[in-house]
């Protein structure tokens, strides 16, 4: 199996901790579906996937079923950039890649949120750890 890189945000303070683990524990999973944190080392806290990209780097999007990469026509959203445009160009549709909303063997990073919290604050946990200089 590949790793797995967990970005945990935190809403009350704002920050995001990061953290790689060796399986992928979120297997099956879909976005916006609320999973543990005992599989990631936090203990008591509940998650909620809210995005992620596979080992291409294509964006995770929610309304896309399944473990596929697909080129989706897309107006706005996660995976395209729009530009301001002028009433002529309103409408205009881009084909785009896009990963499907189950993490699987080949997603590469997970972005979770915080819902509800444990016994020991969350940058104890995850936070860096700072080496004596020697």
């Amino acid at each position: 199996m590949t790793e797995l890189k967990v970005v945990v945000s935190d809403p009350k303070t704002g920050k995001s901790y990061q953290k790689v683990i060796a399986d992928n524990a979120f297997a099956g999973k879909k976005l916006k579906q609320k999973v543990k944190g005992d599989d990631i080392g936090l203990e008591g806290y509940e998650l909620e996937i809210t995005g992620g990209s596979d080992d291409a780097g294509f964006p995770m999007r929610e309304d896309i079923d399944g473990t596929i990469r697909k080129r989706a026509l897309l107006t706005s959203g996660v995976g395209i950039r729009t530009k301001t445009r002028t009433d002529k160009e309103q409408g205009i549709r881009i084909r785009k890649s896009v990963a499907a909303n189950t993490v699987h063997q080949k997603t590469a990073q997970v972005n979770l949120k915080i819902l509800t919290y444990g016994a020991k604050p969350v940058e104890e946990i995850l936070g860096k750890k700072e080496e004596p200089k020697a």
